[in-house]
C-alpha cells in the first residue's frame, strides 16, 4: 500500500474530484486547505496603494491511500488534471504505508481501504 499526497492549486480541486469519481482508482480521499511557498515565491499585490508581498500561498492538500498497482494511474490522472505548465502547479509525494486499519470493523491492509 502507498499514501499519495498531492499539493495542488485550489481551482483544480473540483476538476480532480470529478475525474477521480469517474475512475475506479480510489475509494476515498482527505482534503485540507494549506498555505505554502516554493519556487513561486509568493505574490506581489497592492492594497490601498501599499505594496504587499504574500509569501505563503493558499493550496489544497489531497491525500489518498491505495494499492501499489494503482499508484501510477492516480499520479497520471493528477498530472493530467492539475498541470498548467506554470510555476505553482504543486507537488506529488508518494510514501510507503505499513498498515491501514478500519476502526469500525478492525479490517486490516487493503481490506481496510
Amino acid at each position: 500500500m502507498k499514501k499519495v499526497e498531492a499539493i495542488i492549486r485550489q481551482e483544480k480541486l473540483e476538476e480532480l474530484k470529478a475525474a477521480l469519481d469517474q475512475s475506479d482508482l480510489i475509494s476515498g480521499m482527505t482534503v485540507s486547505q494549506v498555505l505554502g511557498c516554493g519556487n513561486q515565491k509568493g505574490l506581489k499585490e497592492f492594497i490601498r496603494g501599499q505594496e504587499v508581498i504574500t509569501t505563503l500561498l493558499p493550496k489544497v492538500n489531497v491525500r489518498f491511500v491505495l494499492a501499489d498497482e494503482k499508484v501510477n494511474d492516480v499520479i497520471e490522472l493528477i498530472l493530467s488534471i492539475c498541470r498548467t505548465d506554470e510555476v505553482g502547479d504543486g507537488k506529488i509525494f508518494v510514501y510507503p504505508l505499513e498498515e491501514a486499519i478500519r476502526i469500525r470493523t478492525n479490517e486490516r491492509g487493503e481490506a481496510a481501504l
